[in-house]
């Protein structure tokens, strides 16, 4: 028993149960618990540029053959897109099945200043600009705000860079794997907080938006958690089929970071204890330095899934009939929109009210009816894009015969 209570998936489940008990008993502990779940999240943020950047690094500056390094590289953004466009795909079949969005009459509040900000980010978003942002102006400037891609492609650059030093930058190497080190250890002492961060975030969904905000978009969230479970255990259980090994075998070897994603509801909450973890399930650094990293950017498939569900509900809602041709148009729309979403504040709604501005054919304003529900679907997202980004990872690797199942440790 005195295990039991020492264990970290223990203490995340107690942690999130709490949080929905002072959620629901006391609503004016909701700012107090947006500040310890976003105290928990900042002690991550902090983490992820030098782990991200050294890990980058090392695994580049680490292969003697540049050619592979963009194979790889190339091998992960094809299979980004293929899964993506699968599951954008469901998503679509799913709402046309389930018609979420029949007979809606919206009738929760919709808070107009929040709706203001969405569509001006929207107007303002150039997806030839989200281009152009890949790469760095000042690269002190994207390690202070923590902007993923711009330190991946600097990460990128410098490791090329040391890689044609020979032996004169193994000093440089040699530095770098002791301050990763020491980045991967202040990660594990901060992921012990985890359940405090856990029942932070929890206490602040419920005790915020409450559980009655639930019941009229009850059909819409139903169908999101639907098909991401579908995507999961049917989509990505084949490509773990076809690419041999198990799905539950790897959700086994993950699961601290499944409870911690869905009590803090952010997927960079875990970013650097799934690099860790991935190299322990038997992938090597380099490709983990390369594909997680592009995989939060470019492989977000819980995101797609709720971006192609939630354009399908709008137009139920507004009884706005949209044909398969139409939608086939949403779906290539959707395959460029959705990849901004990591890259900018608030990206699930701000790339949302893009798209349906593309469009022109629903009322930008109708991403007002989610705003209030969001929330409880953020968690269904985030794991869902930890899940096939882990995923995409061992798939990489094993094509690349860069997994060692030797190396793999499945904890109790």
């Amino acid at each position: 028993m005195k295990k039991l209570f020492f264990n970290l998936n223990f203490q995340v489940i107690a942690g999130i149960l709490l949080g929905v008990v002072v959620g629901l008993c006391f609503k004016s502990f909701g700012p107090t618990a947006k500040l310890i779940s976003q105290t928990f999240i900042n002690l991550i943020t902090m983490l992820i540029a030098p782990i991200i950047f050294f890990t980058i690094v090392l695994g580049i500056a680490g292969m003697s053959d540049m050619k592979k390094v963009g194979r790889v590289g190339g091998k992960a953004l094809l299979y980004f897109e293929i899964v993506s466009t699968c599951a954008l795909i469901i998503g679509i079949i799913v709402t046309n099945v389930i018609k979420p969005g029949e007979g809606f009459v919206s009738h929760i509040a919709t808070d107009a200043s929040k709706l203001a900000v969405y569509q001006k980010a929207a107007a303002d978003m150039h997806w030839s600009d989200f281009i152009a942002h890949i790469v760095p102006p000042n690269i002190f400037d994207a390690f202070a705000k923590g902007d993923i891609l711009q330190i991946l492609f600097f990460a990128i650059l410098f490791g090329f860079g040391l890689s044609r030093m020979g032996e004169t930058g193994q000093s440089v190497i040699g530095l770098f794997e002791k301050l990763s080190t020491v980045f991967f250890n202040i990660m594990r002492m901060v992921m012990r907080v985890a359940p405090i961060g856990a029942f932070g975030g929890m206490a602040y969904t419920i005790s915020t938006y409450g559980i009655e905000t639930l019941k009229p978009l009850a059909l819409l969230m139903g169908s999101v958690y639907l098909t991401m479970f579908l995507f999961i255990f049917v989509v990505l259980n084949i490509i773990c089929r076809i690419f041999n090994f198990s799905l539950w075998q790897y959700l086994k070897f993950i699961r601290e970071e499944i409870l911690i994603v869905l009590g803090t509801s952010s997927s960079e909450s875990v970013l650097p204890a799934m690099m860790e973890k991935m190299e322990k399930f038997g992938c090597s650094r380099s490709v983990v330095g390369l594909v997680i990293p592009t995989g939060y950017s470019f492989n977000l498939d819980g995101t797609t899934i709720y971006l192609s569900m939630a354009v399908i509900f709008l137009a139920q809602v507004y009884h706005i009939p949209l044909t398969w041709e139409q939608q086939v148009a949403l779906i290539g729309i959707l395959m460029i929109t959705s990849k901004g979403a990591a890259a900018v504040t608030g990206g699930g709604f701000i790339v949302l009210t893009s798209t349906l501005a593309a469009l022109k054919i629903i009322p930008v304003e109708g991403v007002a009816i989610l705003l209030g529900v969001d929330r409880f679907m953020s968690e269904a997202r985030a794991i869902t894009n930890m899940i096939g980004n882990g995923i995409a990872t061992i798939v990489i690797a094993k094509s690349e015969g860069e997994f060692d199942s030797k190396r793999l440790e499945v904890g109790d």
